[in-house]
Parts: structure tokens; sequence; C-alpha cells
């Protein structure tokens, strides 16, 4: 979730699923070795419970980083070693770093000496084609080895030489049965399943078997989800209404622009909160618009919210269509 997951995007999800863990995009340590850490680590309070994810191989960066994030207040510090992007294999880190557990596991140690927040590890079922369930099993246990009790699984292989990141979400099969495994061989440790869950009924679903499901592009293309999860998961919390959310949003967006925010950073991250509404297109138009975002004024999103409601309004008003 590279380029998504950043505050504004955590911001808005946690005011959908008030109990849900939110997780940073990856952050490689060489962005906070050398760039801005207040821009990558930032966040809000109403954020937790929220886990910083880190890219890198480097067992000494890795350490000053998951440092740096227990510093600045995160719950959990993360490291990837499923993502599949092509530039894990220039800097070493991401899912090619399944092909070394051995480095992975002196990486997580020394990170679990150094924090007293809990460390985890987000993975793979395999790299290539390699589809043996002894490599994630060998994989998981050398980390368990070392003290690791939390595993985001992702079931699918990552194929890191002819699949784009975008192909590696859809291509390699899912294989749900081989992550379920796991959680029989390591039963005192917590599994969370990722990959292809686009629905609550699926989240239910795997939670007979995980200890959690991890929700990533969906919650993006269509957040509204996130809210019927929780109702799903905790019924008995309350959660915002829709209103509520919008106007918990316009606050936040009026506070954000002005410390020299753009509105677009704030308002990409609500584009598909409308989803399979009436009037999402229009919506989605408002606050994408160059001109409206020119404005730099938070009523723009006041502005498509009217948009959106009248679209529903003139819709219950229309008689239904005459079956010929």
């Amino acid at each position: 979730m590279i380029d998504v997951t950043d505050r504004y995007c955590r911001y808005f999800h946690r005011l959908l699923a008030p109990h849900a863990r939110l997780y940073t995009e990856m952050i490689t340590t060489g962005a906070l070795e050398y760039g801005d850490v207040e821009r990558h680590l930032r966040f809000d309070a109403s954020e937790h419970p929220v886990a910083l994810q880190l890219g890198g191989s480097d067992r000494d960066a890795l350490v000053r980083s998951a440092k740096l994030g227990e510093q600045w207040g995160y719950d959990e510090i993360n490291l990837n070693c499923g993502c599949p992007s092509d530039r894990v294999l220039k800097g070493s880190f991401g899912a090619s770093l399944m092909n070394q557990p051995l480095l992975v596991a002196d990486c997580l140690k020394a990170m679990q000496d150094a924090v007293g927040v809990p460390v985890t590890v987000k993975h793979r079922l395999g790299l290539d084609y390699n589809e043996s369930y002894d490599f994630v099993r060998d994989f998981v246990g050398i980390q368990y080895q070392v003290g690791v009790r939390v595993f985001i699984v992702h079931a699918r292989n990552a194929v890191l030489k002819g699949l784009s990141p975008k192909e590696n979400r859809d291509v390699p099969p899912l294989r749900y049965d081989m992550a379920a495994q796991l959680t029989t061989d390591f039963p005192d440790a917590i599994f969370v399943l990722n990959g292809g869950i686009n629905t609550v009924e699926q989240s239910v679903q795997h939670l007979n078997t995980f200890d959690g499901v991890m929700i990533g592009r969906a919650a993006w293309h269509t957040p509204a989800v996130l809210g019927q999860m929780h109702d799903a998961i905790w019924p008995r919390t309350p959660r915002l209404s829709e209103d509520a959310v919008l106007h918990a949003m316009h606050a936040y967006l009026q506070a954000e622009l002005a410390t020299g925010v753009r509105p677009r950073q704030i308002t990409k991250v609500m584009l598909g909160w409308a989803h399979g509404k009436k009037g999402a297109r229009q919506w989605r138009r408002h606050l994408s618009d160059p001109d409206q975002m020119a404005r730099n004024d938070a009523a723009v999103l006041l502005e498509a919210w009217d948009q959106l409601l009248q679209a529903a309004a003139v819709n219950d008003l229309e008689p239904p269509a005459t079956l010929l």
C-alpha cells in the first residue's frame, strides 16, 4: 500500500472502523535515515492502535527505524517481507527477503531487543513458482524461534520476475488452505490473513480459522466496507454515522489546510466512499476537479456531499421503469 495508507487515509479509516488496527504504508529505512522523519511518522492520536510497517534488510538501520517508531508512539513495528514491487530486488527488501530467512530472523531479533512494542512480520507464501509448503513453514519457523509471534500472511506467492506489482495482487493463485496449515503447525502464534478479502462475508468466514484479517485494496477502493466489517465483527460497538464521518473529515480538512496541506491529499482518500451510491460519479468528479482543488477550501467536501444527497433524493422520487 505504498503511497496509499498515509496519515490522511488512516485518519479517515479510523472514523469508519473504530477498532481496526491500522498500518502505515511500507516506509523504507532509507527514508527515515535520510528523509523527513516527521513527514513519514507523524500521525493523529485517534489512529491508535497503529503499526509502523518498515522496509529494509540492514539490521542496524532497522533497529534505528524501529526505535524511531517507538519514540513516535507506534503500537507495533512490522517488517514487510511481502511487497512484490520491482524496487524490492534493487533494495533487498520486501518479498525478496523470504529467500534470506536467517537474515530476517537476525533483523527481527535485534528489533525486538531494541524496542518494547511488538515486532511482527508480513510475508507471502512463497516466491516465484515455488509452491512448496515447506518453504513458508520453514520461513515462519525460523522467525518463531527468535520470538516472533504475529505473522501477517498474504496467501499468494510473490512472482518477482515476470509479473508487475499489480499482477502480483491477482495472478498468483490464493492458497488459503496453505495459510491455514500454519495456524495448525504454530498454534500459539497469531496469524492474520491477507489477500483477496473484499467482502464482509469473506472476513467473517476467515475469522473462523485466523486470528484476524488484513484488508488492503478493498479499503481504498470501497472504504465503506470497513464500517460494514466493523458492524459484523463488533456488533455491540456503535460507530459514527455517514454524516458524522463527513463532518469530522470536513473539520480535519480545514485544520490540515491551515498547515499548508493541499486539499487533494485528503479528498483522494475519500473518492471511493460513495461507491455503489447514486451520484458517486459526481462525488468523485467534484473531489478531484483541479478547479475545485485550487480553491483550497474545505467547503468542497460539504458541496460534494450535498450533491450526493441530492442525487439520492432525485432517484427516490423517480417512478419505477416500465417493464416492456
